[in-house]
């Protein structure tokens, strides 16, 4: 469904992401994973048109994306959450997901349409609350629901773009117990049909997500394979695990 092909991406002499080369298989969840500084959120912006390669293709489903705008790589099929949260806080998460929604439409960034024109997605922004579990939380400010609940709502405006692939940048950072186990939950149910590629540093999220798991250090792919053979692999115990988590 998406790979890279020998990608490179250079700052002012310093390559942080140092030929990757990376397969993502249709309706798979793949993790990316390493030490701070190896380059997976780069490589993120990089998948989704945030940054431009120095050298490498990008192919989502055959078609090149190398060197697209975010919107463009966004209309092809590619919908992405963030790192941290940005929502309009006193709008509510049923508006948000309305104009999520008006954005593939010939509408487009209109927001400023009458409450009529925008009534045509209110069923389906209804529908995408409740599969993330904001259907009792849909008509209150933004700005007032739960760290958890606002991942929550990030995560219907990715699916509001009805994507191919979903990228998730650290889907449970900063989250408490409570908040991790019911994220996992939430991508287990949408993950139906799409295939879905996150960085994550919850090793717990990893192995009760990931189908494939690719490790990087310093831009490049150090190991890849299921998460059962990389935990046990001795580079990615030095590299990344430490001997603790490696026994886990």
């Amino acid at each position: 469904m998406l790979r890279t092909e020998a990608l490179i991406k250079e700052f002012r002499g310093f390559r942080a992401v140092d030929g990757v080369d990376l397969k993502i298989r249709e309706g798979s969840v793949h993790a990316l994973v390493g030490p701070n500084g190896a380059g997976k959120t780069t490589l993120f912006n990089l998948l989704t048109g945030f940054l431009k390669p120095s050298s490498g293709r990008i192919v989502l489903a055959g078609q090149d994306l190398t060197g697209k705008r975010p919107e463009q790589v966004a209309r092809l099929g590619v919908a992405r959450s963030f790192q941290i949260t940005s929502l309009f806080p006193q709008l509510t998460p049923h508006q948000h997901v309305e104009l999520a929604l008006q954005s593939s439409t010939p509408l487009g960034w209109r927001f400023w349409r009458s409450e009529n024109q925008l009534g045509r997605f209110a069923e389906r922004a209804r529908q995408l609350l409740d599969e993330v579990g904001l259907g009792e939380h849909a008509d209150i400010p933004a700005g007032s629901l739960a760290y958890g609940r606002k991942r929550a709502l990030e995560l219907a405006l990715a699916l509001a773009l009805d994507p191919r692939v979903l990228l998730l940048d650290e889907p449970t950072a900063g989250m408490g117990t409570e908040d991790v186990d019911r994220t996992v939950e939430l991508i287990r149910r949408v993950r139906a049909g799409r295939t879905v590629v996150m960085v994550e540093h919850n090793m717990k999220v990893v192995a009760g997500l990931a189908d494939q798991v690719t490790v990087l250090q310093a831009g490049r792919v150090l190991v890849e394979g299921p998460y059962e053979e990389i935990r046990r692999d001795p580079r990615v115990v030095s590299a990344y695990l430490g001997e603790s988590d490696a026994e886990h």
